[in-house]
């Protein structure tokens, strides 16, 4: 465990990958942490605001994230400023994923149910960072011996095969499986080669003709999300915190 950690984490040169990615994820805890205390009215915590104008945090975090980006591209080769420049860009890029879905929305919905794209945007950010972190190279190019590594045709053909079978997961629906499945390449195979999720690129294009293959898909979709959204919502409402509740519509004319 000790021969692996000084491996891959302690590599030179990933350092700054790991102060980031610890301020990533610390900034994001502390920062749900203060919302939900201004949620819950306790604490010394308030909304910052100037001239009437709620100041959103996704704005310091971008600021910090142009800082920390900029001064990271500068000072590479001082390993001092470019440790310093990776914490302030993984603080700055906490407080710009923790609001991702005001921004994808372009409204204040840190608190409903669309704002549970933020909680999935950090948990697969750091998870995505996490695996980098430990070795593991976009497309499978790390499963390479060093024969084949010097070989350009392996490197390209194992590149291409594995981007292909990521983009294949992406057309039918399956866009975590296709993101990690960039870094761990059987995972983009096993989306690969399942039915697509109905409406999706894949299922408008090929299983339009199709009825059995269309009913099969929304029959193991339905299936999918009827076991696993509910545990997925816990998890998201424990992190993150539950969503306030959609207000009742009365009946009345349409």
């Amino acid at each position: 465990m000790g021969h692996w950690w000084e491996r891959n984490i302690l590599e030179p040169g990933k350092l700054p990958l790991l102060l980031a990615l610890a301020a990533f994820v610390l900034t994001f805890v502390v920062t749900r942490v203060i919302t939900r205390l201004i949620r819950a009215g306790r604490g010394p915590f308030g909304n910052v605001e100037a001239g009437g104008l709620h100041i959103h945090h996704v704005v310091p975090g971008v600021v910090l994230t142009v800082v920390g980006g900029f001064g990271a591209v500068a000072g590479y080769r001082n390993s001092a400023g470019g440790a310093i420049a990776a914490v302030v860009f993984g603080v700055g890029a906490g407080l710009v994923l923790d609001e991702f879905a005001l921004i994808l929305h372009l409204d204040d919905v840190y608190w409903t149910a669309e704002g549970r794209k933020s909680v999935e945007a950090v948990v697969l950010t750091a998870a995505l960072v996490g695996l980098l972190l430990a070795g593991f190279v976009p497309f499978g190019v790390n499963d390479l011996s060093e024969q084949e590594l010097q070989d350009r045709g392996s490197v390209i053909s194992t590149i291409a095969m594995n981007f292909l079978f990521a983009l294949i997961a992406l057309s039918k629906g399956k866009a975590r499986i296709a993101v990690f499945g960039a870094i761990v390449p059987l995972v983009a195979l096993v989306g690969a080669v399942r039915l697509a999720r109905p409406g999706s690129l894949w299922a408008r294009r090929f299983y339009r003709r199709r009825p059995r293959a269309r009913a099969k898909s929304a029959l193991r979709a339905y299936r999918h999300d009827r076991r696993w959204s509910g545990p997925r919502r816990a998890v998201q409402d424990w992190i993150g915190g539950k969503p306030d509740p959609r207000p009742t519509r009365l009946p009345g004319p349409h």
